[in-house]
C-alpha cells in the first residue's frame, strides 16, 4: 500500500473482535522473537509469550515496569526498562516488533526516531503490528473531556506516513475493528483509566463529576459497555 492509500479511520468498521483475535490473525507467533515496545500491564505479553520464543517487553513507566517485574512471568518473557526511541537490542534481532495502542505515547518529536528503532531491531522480512484507538466513539467522547489525544494520535499517524513515504517499512495491510470494553461501574472505570501511573490524571471535582456523568449515561444493570474502534497497521522490513 502506498500512504496516499493509508487510512486514520474507517468510519463504516463493523468487525467487533478482541485484539487476541487480531493479533492471531496477522501474526505467525510459534517460534518468533519479538520485541513489544509500551507493554503496560502485560496482559498481551502474556498472550504472546504462549506462542513466542521470547519477548522482550519494554516500559518507560517506573511503577508499572517495577511491578511488572515482581509478578509472575513466563520464562520466555524479559521485561527491561527501555523507550520505542531507543530499543536496548541489537541490530536485526527479533522477528516481531508489537505497540498496543502505545506510538501515540511516544513524544512527537520521538517518533519518526521510534520507527528508526523499530526497522533497525527488525530481521529482513519481520514485521511491526501497531495498533491505535482511533479518535472516535463513546469511550473517546468520555476520554477526552480529561484526556484530549487528537494531536497525538494525528501525530503517531503522521510518522507512520513517513515511515512508509521514506521506505522504512513497508505497509502490509490495515485492519479496523471494534474492541469491547465493560465496566462493571464507575469505580472500575477510575481505577482503570484515570488512575493510570503513566499519566497524572488530576481532575477537578467539577470535571471528575462531568466525566462520571457521561459515563453513566452508559450504566446498565450489567455495567457499561463500549465498542472502542482501533486501526492496526502491519508493516514489514524489506529484505535487504
Amino acid at each position: 500500500m502506498k500512504p496516499s492509500e493509508m487510512r486514520i479511520a474507517d468510519p463504516d468498521v463493523s468487525l467487533v473482535a478482541d485484539e487476541q483475535d487480531i493479533i492471531h490473525a496477522l501474526l505467525s507467533l510459534p517460534g518468533a522473537r519479538v520485541i513489544e515496545l509500551g507493554c503496560g500491564k502485560a496482559d498481551k505479553t502474556r498472550l504472546v509469550a504462549q506462542a513466542a520464543a521470547s519477548v522482550l517487553a519494554l516500559e518507560v513507566d517506573p511503577i508499572q515496569l517495577a511491578d511488572n517485574q515482581a509478578a509472575d512471568a513466563p520464562d520466555n518473557v524479559r521485561f527491561e526498562y527501555g523507550g520505542a526511541e531507543n530499543i536496548p537490542a541489537a541490530d536485526a534481532s527479533c522477528d516481531i516488533v508489537l505497540m498496543f495502542k502505545s506510538l501515540h505515547h511516544v513524544p512527537t518529536e520521538l517518533m519518526d526516531d521510534a520507527l528508526s528503532e523499530i526497522r533497525r531491531v527488525l530481521k529482513p522480512g519481520g514485521v511491526a503490528y501497531i495498533s491505535e484507538p482511533v479518535y472516535a466513539g463513546d469511550f473517546n467522547d468520555i476520554l477526552r473531556l480529561f484526556h484530549d489525544e487528537k494531536a497525538v494520535r494525528d501525530a503517531a499517524f503522521a510518522a507512520e506516513l513517513n515511515a512508509v513515504s521514506t521506505q522504512k517499512l513497508s505497509l502490509v495491510k490495515q485492519t479496523f475493528f471494534l474492541q469491547p470494553v465493560h465496566f462493571e461501574d464507575f469505580s472500575q472505570y477510575e481505577d482503570q483509566i484515570l488512575k493510570v501511573t503513566h499519566t497524572d490524571h488530576t481532575l477537578s471535582s467539577a470535571l471528575l463529576e462531568a466525566v462520571r456523568s457521561q459515563f453513566d449515561q452508559h450504566m446498565s444493570a450489567g455495567g457499561a459497555d463500549f465498542h472502542m474502534p482501533i486501526r492496526v497497521d502491519l508493516f514489514t522490513k524489506d529484505d535487504e
